[in-house]
């Protein structure tokens, strides 16, 4: 299949793009403002408001949404009568974890061995430089024949939900015939993939009291309740003999029908210690994609250095609960609370305190957005077949929409692919997907205005 000019165009705009990308990635933009300063977040937000207004977008607002952060909007006009995309990323990201554990600086964008690294690079800061680049390529060679709404969000890594209510109270600000989510990812690098399902997610705090306070362990232990020790039989309730997520009353049985994961394939892109075994049962697809999986994300207890002999009063753990298609995630929430409370031994006090939430989501991959995708992906990826996979993690904002607007069509795609290592240290983008799915994303926007 023959290449198109933009092709060429979006080749010549990448050094722009590298230095633009560096520019994002340095601001340390973490929507957790007790951690990082608010100024950061909104320090990026009017970046990406400059960027849109510098390509002749108009109505370009920095919207305050109800969680305390702001999404970035604008509006650039189309053709009379054409047909309207939203384009979405989202600026915000994760905090660094442990710096040391960088090669390199992670909110400075370095190249090595071919790839781009920084925290923010493949997810999401690069999602919102895929945008700009395809609607460059489009203004280059002819013009962008939609209307484009632009979204970027700042919150959507800490799941606080500001921009889905947003949306709820101002429905008609991004209403589109179309929806590009740019965050997701390639199923691997080279292999264009639109992901058609997302996992939903809730985020629940427990937290264990049993004394009124810590007690010498050589005095009382044995005998007085350690908070620690139930919490750690809490957790440990969560999980079957070989890792299933174990949640009283959630299913956790179903299956996964469409691209297939191979477990070699998987413990490496996991990077998963030789000798150590995968969890859970069935496929990895059935696992990742159409299964529950409940993560500890975190334990409030003493660190090692500096403990003392006590036994402790008080002890807590943030979990996360990933669901999917078809299991609505308030409702996994209730089933969360109840298990933890009927699992916390000793009588000891329990408390569940709900952080955040987003619905799981399914795409319809026979409309003809899916069509006009696939023919774009085929120019962009030459001799390579769309393929369609299910991604673990949620985008709130998917399920919101798609209740919002019923007849809107909603791809996702991006730079998430398994290298990327989002989430991670030594985050980093591929330089040559961001490439090609910007060529993709500006010949999806020419075949779906001409579908």
């Amino acid at each position: 299949m023959s290449s198109h000019p933009v092709t060429g165009t979006v080749a010549s705009l990448m050094p722009r793009a590298k230095e633009e990308l560096a520019e994002l990635v340095a601001f340390k933009s973490v929507a957790d403002f007790d951690q990082f300063p608010r100024s950061e977040s909104e320090a990026a937000a009017n970046w990406i408001a400059d960027a849109l207004r510098a390509e002749g977008f108009q109505d370009v607002a920095l919207l305050d949404t109800p969680d305390g952060t702001q999404s970035v909007y604008g509006y650039l006009p189309g053709p009379e009568g054409a047909k309207t995309v939203l384009l979405y990323a989202h600026y915000d990201v994760q905090p660094p974890l442990d710096e040391a554990g960088w090669d390199t600086p992670p909110f400075e964008l370095t190249e090595r061995d071919g790839r781009w690294y920084g925290r923010g690079a493949a997810d999401c800061k690069g999602g919102v430089i895929m945008h700009l680049l395809a609607l460059r390529a489009l203004k280059a060679n002819g013009g962008v024949p939609v209307h484009v709404k632009v979204i970027a969000e700042g919150s959507e890594e800490q799941g606080t939900g500001g921009l889905e209510r947003y949306a709820e109270e101002h429905p008609e600000l991004l209403a589109a015939d179309t929806v590009v989510i740019g965050d997701a990812g390639n199923f691997r690098a080279g292999l264009p993939t639109v992901t058609s399902t997302l996992r939903g997610m809730t985020l629940v705090r427990v937290q264990v009291d049993t004394l009124a306070g810590n007690l010498h362990s050589g005095q009382f232990g044995g005998a007085a309740p350690d908070a620690l020790a139930a919490l750690i039989r809490v957790l440990d309730s969560l999980r079957a003999e070989d890792g299933t997520t174990t949640v009283d009353g959630l299913a956790a049985d179903a299956r996964w029908e469409g691209l297939q994961y191979d477990e070699e394939q998987f413990r490496q892109d996991a990077k998963v210690l030789d000798g150590v075994e995968l969890i859970g049962s069935g496929t990895v697809a059935d696992r990742i994609w159409a299964r529950p999986a409940v993560t500890v994300l975190g334990i409030d207890c003493p660190p090692v250095v500096g403990a003392t002999p006590s036994v402790q009063a008080s002890a807590r753990a943030l979990v996360s609960l990933r669901v999917p298609p078809g299991v609505d995630a308030a409702e996994a929430t209730g089933l969360l609370a109840a298990h933890l409370e009927a699992h916390t031994p000793w009588g000891a006090r329990v408390r569940v305190e709900q952080i955040g939430q987003g619905q799981a989501f399914r795409a319809d991959t026979s409309s003809p957005a899916y069509k006009a995708m696939a023919e774009a992906m085929a120019v962009a990826y030459p001799g390579q077949e769309m393929q369609y996979a299910g991604q673990g993690g949620s985008i709130p904002l998917c399920n919101t929409l798609a209740t919002l607007y019923p007849e809107a069509e909603i791809l996702l795609i991006g730079l998430s692919e398994p290298e990327a290592r989002i989430h991670a240290v030594n985050e980093s983008v591929s330089p040559k997907e961001l490439e090609r799915l910007s060529v993709a994303e500006a010949l999806f926007l020419l075949n779906y205005a001409a579908s």
